[in-house]
């Protein structure tokens, strides 16, 4: 199943960077990514979440990464910022999934499509998002 739900999130990522980028329909990117993928290789309801709801939660996301971050969000690569934006909602909202993971996957995703050192920059500003978003599980694991 892990390797199925990395799947989604890198899927994910791709289509919430064409939905920044080209500013289309959700509902037309995730029948697209839907069309194109076999959807015996990821959790397809998984991959429907996160492209749906990191749109729609997106002035809650970015206020979760706000404090985090150096600058604008908006000046931050349009790769990394889909990564963190869909790092924030799976902290926010997917407390079964140890934040380890959460940063771990999200590492592993900048690594794949980020900039050449914007692993370092997603791991640093989902780290501090942990901090703010489970606190508890954050300082227990310290």
């Amino acid at each position: 199943m892990s390797r199925q739900r990395s799947r989604s999130r890198s899927l994910a990522v791709q289509a919430l960077y064409q939905w920044q980028i080209a500013g289309q329909d959700v509902g037309s990117i995730i029948e697209h990514f839907m069309l194109q993928q076999d959807a015996k290789k990821f959790d397809t309801e998984y991959f429907s979440e996160l492209v749906r709801a990191v749109p729609s939660r997106l002035g809650e996301l970015d206020a979760a990464l706000a404090d985090c971050i150096d600058r604008a969000l908006e000046s931050v690569d349009p790769v990394e910022r889909a990564i963190l934006r869909l790092g924030a909602y799976e902290l926010l909202e997917h407390p079964e999934i140890p934040y380890r993971v959460v940063i771990n996957e999200a590492v592993e995703l900048a690594k794949t499509f980020g900039a050449e050192k914007g692993h370092r920059y997603v791991n640093g500003v989902l780290d501090k998002a942990a901090r703010n978003l489970r606190p508890l599980e954050a300082s227990a694991r310290r």
